[in-house]
């Protein structure tokens, strides 16, 4: 089993985000998350889905 792990740092630089809004998603539950200590962590697959719930869908006319 070979998880790969992100900070919250780590998505906020992927995603071009504040840090602030990544763990306002963390917080919200938007975004799954790990905590370790004092430490978010966010795998690899966890940001994948955030990802893809964010793709916007064209809308049939």
């Amino acid at each position: 089993m070979n998880r790969l792990f992100l900070t919250a740092k780590d998505v906020a630089n992927l995603l071009k985000l504040n840090i602030l809004t990544v763990y306002g998603y963390i917080r919200k539950g938007r975004l799954k998350a790990s905590k370790f200590g004092r430490n978010y962590r966010v795998e690899e697959k966890d940001l994948d889905a955030f990802i893809k719930e964010q793709q916007v869908r064209e809308k049939s006319r």
